[in-house]
């Protein structure tokens, strides 16, 4: 005999069922059209520098492959921490992501005493782009014609001799002081200035003996013989400038020092919204006339970085700084 209650009760748990296995399908759903509408890409830093020019040049070609706009929202501040932090707290869908560098994931975690962010907690690494070595500048009129020999000519005059940076904290400060202690505890002052620029003007006008500088900032001048670049602070030779040697092949062991940038979005975004931004990201950097570019600009282009290898990569970078910061930035150094 037909019962109604018996009916109503079987419908109510069929449909109990049947929204219980169709209800994670909607995220899922809407992660395989991911995007639908255009992604904000927060540079951390003004317009104009070379993390802007980088960003705006992935993001154009991040919408060609994308199928959606990539926007560039420039968040300047507090040396690159107001605009990560931004990212940090969006919301996960992976519709902002973050360009991070050396200053927002390697040196400002470690250097500032409150940070609103954990460089490895609040991101999902996508992949890391490329990275610009700094590099060892002299002057001209310094009769050391090589890094082995430039060494020599500081021990033997202890005191006497000085370098320029962009300023106290920065990655060429710390480059310096990291060279210092690699090649035998150098004893030479640090000049701070406030720009790559003026350290590099005041370099060609010989106020200052050495800098250390971005190897794209220096090149101009050392191709036109206003300074000399000794040797980049890399693990090989640029690509932007062959011909210069590595720091390491000069005979100064462990002494690694480069701006990098890498994407990252929101820590929680989700495993396939990653794949897919890494897939674009990977396919960017297998882009001849992209790397190209690049390369012309001074940057030593990375392909074929995972999520996996952007996190390593962030946390050793991290783990190389951290001990160079606490002496360099204590009382009295």
């Amino acid at each position: 005999m037909f019962d109604p209650r018996r009916s109503r009760g079987t419908a109510f748990a069929a449909a109990l069922l049947c929204a219980f296995f169709l209800a994670p399908a909607q995220p899922a759903q809407s992660q395989e059209k991911y995007p639908e509408r255009p992604v904000r890409l927060i540079i951390p830093f003004a317009p104009g520098g070379q993390t802007d020019i980088m960003g705006r040049r992935f993001g154009a070609k991040a919408t060609a492959l994308l199928g959606q706009q990539v926007l560039v929202d420039n968040r300047s501040g507090a040396g690159g921490t107001v605009g990560s932090a931004e990212a940090a707290r969006a919301k996960p869908d992976g519709y902002t992501l973050l360009l991070g560098t050396s200053s927002t994931h390697a040196i400002n975690p470690t250097a500032m005493e409150k940070i609103p962010y954990d460089a490895v907690r609040d991101f999902a690494p996508i992949a890391v782009l490329g990275t610009v070595p700094m590099s060892i500048v002299i002057h001209p009129s310094v009769p050391a014609k090589d890094l082995r020999a430039f060494v020599a000519q500081v021990k033997s005059r202890p005191g006497q001799y000085s370098y320029g940076s962009t300023g106290v904290g920065g990655i060429n400060h710390l480059g310096g002081e990291l060279f210092k202690m690699k090649a035998g505890n150098l004893d030479i002052a640090h000049v701070p200035y406030k720009s790559s620029g003026l350290s590099l003007q005041d370099l060609m006008g010989g106020h200052v003996p050495m800098v250390i500088a971005t190897l794209s900032s220096a090149m101009t001048a050392h191709r036109q013989q206003r300074v000399r670049i000794l040797a980049v602070a890399a693990e090989a030779r640029s690509r932007a400038a062959p011909e210069i040697p590595t720091v390491i092949e000069a005979g100064v062991p462990e002494m690694v020092a480069y701006t990098f940038n890498v994407v990252l979005a929101p820590a929680g975004t989700s495993a396939a919204i990653v794949a897919r931004l890494n897939k674009t990201a990977q396919a960017i950097m297998a882009d001849d006339a992209f790397v190209k570019d690049l390369v012309s600009l001074g940057v030593d282009p990375i392909t074929g970085s995972t999520p996996e290898h952007a996190g390593e990569f962030i946390k050793r970078e991290l783990a190389r700084w951290a001990p160079v910061i606490k002496l360099a930035l204590k009382p009295g150094a």
